[in-house]
């Protein structure tokens, strides 16, 4: 018999083999089913995500943050006109100056305001110094902060503070699971993201590879994605210079 065609079939039998077996430990591995549900009930709605973490996120879970140059803070949305610390994240530039309740009053000389909040100089060259004055305890207090890499973990109680803070009139998106592979304890889900910038009014798409990992009982214990924010930016009309 021809050696090639032995070869050729053996190839086929064996990449069916592996195929099937990779069919057989996804479709038993119930994590998938939990990974692809928290990623749906965080395109429907604020409630549905608030309810689907908190019954599924582990107590000593982690939530792992995108990197960025900046301060280090989350303030809260919900209040209009004004930019309020909620957090201040650990052992970042923020957290040697500024404390949670904090009010942005001045940015760089720019004051702060429905219309300003684009033009905050949060962002920008590490290592820079901001200028700025907060309202602290009915004082205004003149602070400078170095702007410096963050990298952002929450537990689940910041995690759900977040999440309460978000606005569910802005929340929902269109989802496209397109893969799901797993490896015992972890899970990866890449899907596609349809929404609209409500600021610029301007749709944009992105792709997401989210990570999850499971301890034994089945909840997820650690969590983080790697998304196209440059290419969102670019679809809705940001540009980046120096």
């Amino acid at each position: 018999m021809n050696i090639k065609l032995i070869l050729s079939s053996s190839i086929l039998v064996l990449m069916s083999s592996l195929a099937v077996a990779a069919h057989h430990e996804a479709a038993e591995n119930p994590n998938e089913a939990v990974a692809v549900n928290w990623l749906k009930a965080q395109a429907t709605g604020k409630q549905e995500t608030i309810a689907y973490v908190k019954a599924n996120f582990a107590e000593d879970g982690q939530v792992f943050g995108d990197r960025y140059v900046g301060f280090g803070f989350i303030w809260n949305p919900n209040v209009e006109g004004k930019m309020i610390i909620d957090r201040v994240i650990t052992g970042s530039p923020a957290s040697k100056v500024l404390k949670a309740g904090d009010d942005f009053v001045e940015v760089n000389g720019i004051r702060v305001s429905e219309e300003t909040m684009g033009q905050l100089s949060f962002r920008g060259k590490p290592g820079e110094p901001v200028e700025a004055t907060v309202m602290r305890d009915g004082k205004e207090i003149d602070i400078s902060v170095a702007r410096g890499i963050i990298s952002s973990t929450s537990d689940k109680a910041e995690l759900m503070s977040d999440l309460e803070m978000g606005d569910a009139d802005d929340w929902g998106v269109e989802l496209k699971v397109n893969e799901v592979l797993s490896k015992a304890n972890v899970v990866y889900v890449w899907t596609t993201i349809n929404s609209v910038d409500t600021q610029v009014n301007l749709p944009f798409e992105q792709h997401v590879v989210t990570r999850f990992v499971f301890n034994d009982d089945g909840q997820v214990e650690a969590i983080g994605n790697i998304s196209e924010d440059r290419f969102v930016l670019e679809q809705t009309g940001y540009t980046i210079s120096r």
